[in-house]
Parts: structure tokens; sequence; C-alpha cells
């Protein structure tokens, strides 16, 4: 029996997730990858997100990103780690991290007691995270956390973000769900990516995208006009209910009271860096 208010977990990861992708979105990791001679947006991404794997190959990648063309993938990894190893991308995005949130929250949020309590809290929740079937958070887990608060605290959301992704992906596989059905159906309930970002970025072309329109249609979860038909909105729904079950550890391990708190905090901090043009304004929606 969960002694969280329902669906608290969820809202709490919501802006903790918020305050770790900001990274993704910056030109400050941007320009301190080209630094490095990574200068492809999707190489980027790609070797940001997975060098806490260390050099491994496209496959890896593809399989623990889940939602990424393959073909994308195989064009970028493990060719990137020739042109900067896995440790000089890791402490490029440390470095962006810490320049994004000093450039949009300014010295004195990233000085604060609340930006110190977040920290504390975020990471609390994560001592009882299971590395078992989570390849991306084990990954992470095995990263020093950093002396600084507020990177401290982008470490713990780093962490609880892969943690409940690595578990949504366990959902998808169980929902009979391939990437790219994945994606259309995220989509298609208003809450994910507007579908120009996900196919450009996840590497999928229009063909790709429209037969996963028409398999999930064949199942009776997507209606003519792209709409979730009833029985597809209530697989989604099911989904995050079971993306929740499986992400209860940390967020039961801080307690009520606990999950309160950083929901708050995370949430004014997310709210911050949104306001100061963290991500871009048409991120979100069907397009």
């Amino acid at each position: 029996m969960t002694s969280l208010p329902e669906r608290a977990g969820r809202r709490c990861y919501q802006p903790v997730n918020a305050f770790h992708s900001m990274v993704y979105f910056s030109p400050d990791l941007s320009d301190a990858l080209a630094a490095l001679g990574i200068e492809d947006s999707r190489a980027a991404y790609l070797a940001g997100r997975g060098a806490a794997f260390g050099r491994v190959g496209a496959g890896a990648i593809t399989a623990s990103f889940y939602n990424f063309s393959h073909e994308l993938v195989a064009r970028h990894v493990p060719s990137v780690w020739d042109i900067a190893s896995p440790e000089d991308v890791l402490a490029a995005r440390l470095r962006a991290a810490d320049a994004t949130l000093r450039r949009l929250l300014g010295d004195e949020a990233v000085a604060s007691a609340e930006m110190a309590e977040a920290a504390e809290l975020a990471l609390r929740a994560t001592e009882v995270c299971s590395r078992a079937a989570r390849p991306l958070y084990a990954a992470h887990a095995d990263l020093p956390v950093p002396d600084a608060p507020h990177l401290a605290f982008w470490h713990a959301a780093t962490l609880l973000r892969e943690h409940r992704g690595d578990g949504h992906l366990m959902a998808l596989v169980r929902a009979g769900l391939d990437p790219v059905e994945a994606l259309v159906s995220h989509t298609a309930t208003g809450r994910g990516m507007n579908p120009d970002w996900v196919r450009s970025t996840r590497g999928w072309t229009d063909a790709d995208w429209a037969a996963g329109q028409e398999r999930l249609r064949e199942r009776g979860l997507l209606a003519a006009d792209g709409e979730l038909t009833e029985a597809g909105a209530a697989l989604r729904a099911g989904l995050e209910d079971e993306t929740d079950r499986l992400d209860a550890a940390p967020y039961e391990h801080l307690g009520a009271v606990g999950v309160a708190r950083l929901t708050e905090l995370a949430g004014g901090f997310a709210k911050a860096l949104a306001a100061a043009g963290a991500f871009p304004a048409d991120l979100m929606g069907k397009g």
C-alpha cells in the first residue's frame, strides 16, 4: 500500500525531469561539445546522454534510448568516441549544466538554501533506486555526485529521470508498442513532443511515422484523424500508471512530506527555467 497521495510521485517527477532535461536544449552544451569537435546536434545528444556507458557501440544506445532510429544512431556511434572520449563528454555536459543554471536562474538561486535542500531531498530519493534492468539509470548511478548543490541536484534529477525512463520502457515493451508506435501514441495524447521535433531528432521518416500510425489503427488504438481511440487513450493512461508503479520506490522512500517539498522546490526552479527560455516554444503538442 502506498503512503503517498495518488500520483504524487509522477507530479514530483515532472519538474525534476525538467530540471534535468534543460541541458539538452542549451546552447551551452552545444558549445561545450562543439569545442570537443562534436558539432552535429544529434551526435551531441547521443554522446551527451550515452557517455555514461563509456565507449559503447550503436546497439547499446539504440536499445537503451528505445525510440531512436538505429540508422540514425549508427551514423554517429561509435565514431563519435573517436572525436571525443566519453569522459571528456561527461565533463563537458557537467560544465554546460553549471553554465546553463547560472545563466538562466542566476548565481543567487544557484547558491540558495532552497537549491541545497532540493539536492538533499532528490539524492535521498535515489538511495533506493534499483539498477536491475535499468541500464541508463545504472550507468549514471556509477558517476560521482558533484560537490556543488546545484550540480548535485542536477545529477540526482538525472538519476530520477533515467530510473523512471527505464521503467517506462519496460511498460512499453509489455504493451507491445514499438519505438515509432510509442512516439505516435504519446504525441497523440497532446502531452508529447511535437511530431516534427520527434521525427527530426529521433531519425524517423514520414513513411516510418505513417506506417506506425497504420499499425496503431489496425489495433484499434488510433482513429483515422490521428486521435487516440478510447482504447488508445486507456492504453496510454495504463502505461503511465504502470510506470508509476515501477518508479514508486524513490518517492515512497522520501515520504509524503519530502515528496511534497521536493515537488514545490523543483517546480519553482522548473518554472523559472521555462520562463527564462530553457525550452523551445514549439517543443510540445500535436503539431
